[in-house]
């Protein structure tokens, strides 16, 4: 049984046609820049409108209410960040801690141009994140870093290899986000990325090494 208390953030309806598209988009875009701007606390659908130069009822045809609008920024920047992950720890032709420190440079950067949007997602998290669309969104992204801590750690077992990826994606979200909120110029991004992707390629380059010993031992 759905809470009444717990605000609707499915979007009413979904664009068929190229002009209600437009619409959505522009809806999107404007919201965004209103989220950056006003923060989450003064975000409201009346304020998405005006920005988009649209009325409150056409806002309203597709989204019911201001948590649904943060709702699918929301879930965009989980697939942008998705997409991120697939490309770069999905690409086999690289070896692992290079593919890792791709990933620690885009994050980094991605972090420090859209700290504004990311730290006002951040306060609104509260809107949805019991949401089972939110539980899902999430999943798809830790299904692709399993994968690479696979690679990364053949020998390990499976509680070690969590442990590992929940340290990792654990301190670079927590830390980039850190990181971000001071503006940063691109020789300090670069500077930090570096040393954040030598920490984490020195942890699993140990683990590595010490389960190779392991199984020697063993043998």
């Amino acid at each position: 049984m759905t809470n009444p208390s717990t605000p609707r953030i499915s979007a009413r309806k979904r664009p068929q046609q190229a002009r209600s598209q437009q619409l959505v988009a522009q809806i999107l875009a404007a919201a965004g820049r209103v989220l950056a701007r006003e923060g989450a606390q003064r975000f409201t659908a009346a304020r998405v409108a005006e920005e988009a130069e649209i009325s409150i009822g056409s806002l309203y045809q597709y989204f019911p209410n201001k948590a649904a609008i943060l709702f699918q920024l929301q879930t965009d920047e989980w697939q942008q960040t998705t997409e991120l992950l697939h490309n770069i720890l999905g690409d086999v032709q690289k070896p692992p801690y290079e593919r890792l420190r791709v990933l620690v440079h885009a994050f980094i950067r991605s972090e420090c141009e859209e700290a504004q949007m990311r730290t006002a997602l951040s306060d609104a998290a509260p809107l949805y994140r019991d949401a089972p669309e939110a539980k899902d969104a999430k999943a798809s992204g830790d299904r692709i870093f399993q994968f690479f801590m696979q690679q990364v750690l053949p020998d390990a077992s499976e509680e070690t290899r969590a442990l590992a990826k929940n340290l990792i994606t654990t301190t670079l979200g927590a830390v980039g986000k850190q990181f971000s909120e001071t503006p940063r110029t691109s020789a300090e991004i670069e500077t930090y990325a570096d040393a954040m992707a030598d920490m984490f390629c020195a942890y699993l380059e140990g683990l590595r090494r010490g389960l190779s010993g392991a199984v020697e031992e063993a043998g």
